[in-house]
């Protein structure tokens, strides 16, 4: 389950490399990383609701983010049945939490590495959780997927073409979906934008941008936690690391996969030096850290086109100071909304040309937010977007519905990953996109999150 870290692109096949890097110019042709899965499979699982039953769920990974899902799916009342980790005093944490609750203690797996191939393959779970290194979600996902059970996988869902192949190839096969947990699609924000564009309040959409830039320079040099494995990736990859939370929600915006699809991506990246500045100023000279070469430019950016001729500004840096921001840009002939901070601007508003604020819009705030804010605003989870995206996914798993997101979605809003890698590498060549849905991204027309009543 290790990574390739003697090549930043390691995993594109020596083909598909040597097939873009010999272009001369960018343009001359866009090539396509696997635009066909090795295998079809003619049952789609677009528009396929779940069968309705109660959630009984086992989670991997109960570090820190584990941990606080755990928190939110136990604050609405879901039952918590297994847990693992490999490491064993995290899962008994994990377990006094759920026995606090009220519920019964739940089994625990901890012997190694695989340990959560016991779990998965329970017969009293219809849904896992995964809350691991990234590296581990293929894996685990299809595993859950293959004994029965549906999974839901935290971002990224995957970190190469062919990985998000096998996610589509198993759900497909199997008939179980496998939901990335993309909390920022459930953010206030986004899904009141999002109503609004669904009703047409932005006229026709033309361009959005997404980011993830977020210092974790000290989380990722820390010596627990995310700190024991992140920072790995930044010797091994250079472009968009994390590209899902800012895109997740323009992607819900344009009607990705739902009339239309991204068709290709550029990307460039700036130097490397913000690692390297704060290894100088935090790590002793004598620490073994001072050996790993960083890799990953601190400032990746990249465009993409879509089908219908919009475009999508994305971007990537969790390597120097910048406050958090997803940007979460979206315009169109009437209109812009912008974040960080939220304002809107409509043709002909009063004031000229000024921002407004939100305030004036609240008629559009989104029904899980009316019903379920207060509570999510006290757990918290990233201002309740956490518990927002949970509630919803156990709605759907009991009232038997159409999830709001499906593989198609985790496997395309993965794939800037490792676009974002080959464009950068071979001179910021035009990179094609996959289609996931097999031709069929037109069978849909708006996102399940901005049409539910």
């Amino acid at each position: 389950m290790s990574d390739d870290t003697s090549n930043p692109i390691a995993d594109l096949s020596r083909r598909e490399f040597l097939r873009f890097s010999s272009l001369t110019a960018v343009g001359l042709t866009m090539p396509a990383m696997q635009a066909e899965s090795p295998t079809s499979h003619p049952s789609t699982m677009i528009g396929i609701p779940f069968a309705p039953v109660d959630p009984k769920i086992g989670i991997i990974g109960t570090g820190g983010r584990g941990t606080s899902l755990l928190q939110n799916l136990l604050a609405a009342d879901i039952k918590v049945h297994a847990l693992c980790d490999v490491v064993r005093e995290k899962a008994e944490h994990a377990q006094s939490l759920v026995v606090k609750s009220g519920q019964s203690a739940p089994e625990l797996y901890t012997n190694g590495d695989h340990a959560f191939e016991s779990l998965v393959a329970r017969e009293d779970l219809n849904l896992v959780i995964i809350a691991t290194p990234w590296n581990w979600h293929v894996e685990m996902a299809v595993a859950a997927m293959t004994h029965g059970k549906h999974a839901a996988v935290e971002v990224p869902a995957a970190t190469s073409i062919e990985d998000c192949w096998k996610l589509v190839d198993t759900s497909e096969q199997t008939r179980r979906h496998c939901i990335m947990l993309e909390n920022c699609c459930y953010g206030y924000n986004e899904t009141l934008i999002l109503r609004m564009i669904h009703e047409g309040l932005f006229g026709d959409l033309l361009y959005g941008e997404g980011a993830y830039l977020h210092d974790l320079r000290e989380e990722l040099f820390s010596s627990k936690g995310e700190g024991l494995w992140r920072r790995g990736f930044h010797t091994q990859r250079d472009g968009n690391l994390y590209p899902t939370h800012g895109l997740g929600p323009v992607a819900n915006y344009m009607g990705i996969q739902r009339g239309d699809s991204f068709d290709y991506i550029v990307s460039m990246s700036t130097p490397q030096r913000g690692l390297d500045e704060y290894r100088k100023a935090h790590v002793p000279s004598s620490d073994a850290r001072w050996a790993e070469r960083y890799v990953t430019g601190d400032m990746n950016t990249s465009l993409i086109k879509t089908a219908k001729g919009l475009t999508i500004t994305l971007k990537h840096d969790t390597s120097n100071p910048h406050p958090y921001d997803r940007i979460n840009v979206i315009g169109g002939t009437k209109g812009v909304f912008a974040d960080y901070p939220s304002r809107i601007y409509f043709d002909g508003q009063a004031g000229g040309e000024s921002w407004s604020n939100l305030d004036s819009w609240k008629e559009h705030e989104h029904p899980l937010w009316k019903q379920e804010g207060e509570i999510a605003k006290k757990l918290g989870g990233h201002g309740g977007m956490d518990y927002i995206m949970l509630y919803r996914l156990m709605q759907c798993l009991r009232d038997g519905l159409i999830p709001d997101m499906d593989v198609y979605d985790a496997a395309a809003w993965s794939a800037p990953g490792p676009l974002s890698r080959a464009s950068v590498a071979s001179g910021s060549t035009p990179m094609k996109f996959p289609d996931f849905t097999r031709g069929r991204s037109r069978e849909r027309s708006a996102s399940q999150i901005a049409i539910q009543s």
